[in-house]
């Protein structure tokens, strides 16, 4: 089958140079930004492929109904919202564009670090309300700390990149092997733990990493450090972040990802507010964004500029 046999249905809308692109190689776009997960599921058998973002989850039952799908696209990083292991049984194709955001990210850290580092955020608002409370907003430098990564794919390497011109060590932890480089020294977890001033977290959420920030890893730090999460909001137990944050022993945190989010992450502020979050919101002490760590102009257009890249290397006509 050549590209111009290929029907692509876009679930989720993307930046246009996605469409152009693949209309251009010849594939069949059709769009259907709209209808349910089960009126999707109806039609779905006359489609090669998918592009989506998250707005539902591409599970068993919706992969059953796609008998004729070839690939699954997914603009973004992450594949949480599709059944992995299902669809590679079914020699479903899983496309994802972590090289599209990975600037964004490290960048968006990079940024949180600096502000609570700073209390930018704190300073500022005092300061439009009127105060000048110059020694309450007295910082802190990062030359001389010790930064530790988990996660050193793509997003990881990012944010290790973008510290260097800092005076900083940077450690990493990953459970692949040799992933070190010049930008970041590969160590046990139990090292990073006992040497780290501040963790970032830049790993996917699977059944490792889920719930993975809980108070028995928090506590086995050897010193209280600094929090930045613009991974996965379910790989942070909050309560036990709230009790660190009490005691001191997380000294701050930077969070665009929160364990309340729902699945397609366009949403979080519909329901009554867990008590734990209501903490989060009240404390001078975190920095909280909408999950845009990865949403910046530039990557929007990155995101969609690597998946059409891919589909078109593996399927347009040679």
């Amino acid at each position: 089958m050549n590209s111009q046999e290929i029907k692509i249905l876009h679930i989720d809308s993307n930046h246009p140079v996605l469409w152009n692109r693949l209309e251009a190689a010849g594939f069949i776009n059709e769009a259907d930004y709209t209808s349910s997960k089960k009126e999707i599921e109806a039609k779905i058998a006359d489609y090669h492929g998918i592009v989506i973002r998250s707005r539902f989850l591409i599970d068993q039952q919706f992969l059953d109904a796609a008998v004729n799908l070839q690939f699954i696209a997914r603009v973004g990083a992450g594949l949480e919202s599709i059944d992995c292991d299902y669809s590679e049984s079914l020699s479903v194709d899983l496309i994802a564009a972590p090289e599209g955001n990975r600037t964004a990210v490290g960048e968006h850290a990079l940024g949180m670090v600096l502000s609570l580092f700073n209390q930018l955020n704190t300073a500022d608002a005092e300061v439009k309300l009127g105060l000048w409370n110059r020694e309450s907003n007295r910082g802190h430098e990062l030359e001389g700390k010790t930064v530790g990564i988990i996660g050193y794919g793509n997003m990881g390497n990012a944010f290790a990149k973008r510290l260097q011109g800092f005076d900083v060590e940077v450690l990493c932890y990953d459970i692949l092997p040799n992933v070190g480089n010049k930008f970041a020294t590969q160590v046990s977890l139990q090292e990073l733990q006992s040497r780290a001033d501040v963790l970032s977290l830049h790993t996917p959420w699977t059944v490792l990493t889920n719930k993975m920030v809980d108070s028995n890893f928090i506590n086995s730090f050897t010193k209280p450090f600094w929090l930045i999460n613009t991974a996965r909001g379910k790989s942070v137990v909050t309560a036990d972040l709230v009790s660190a944050l009490k005691s001191g022993k997380i000294l701050g945190a930077g969070l665009d990802v929160l364990e309340y989010e729902k699945l397609s992450f366009e949403s979080l502020f519909s329901e009554e507010l867990p008590e734990p979050l209501q903490y989060l919101i009240k404390s001078n002490n975190v920095l909280l964004t909408p999950h845009i760590a990865g949403w910046t102009h530039e990557s929007k257009v990155k995101l969609a500029n690597v998946i059409a890249d891919k589909i078109i290397l593996k399927y347009s006509v040679k």
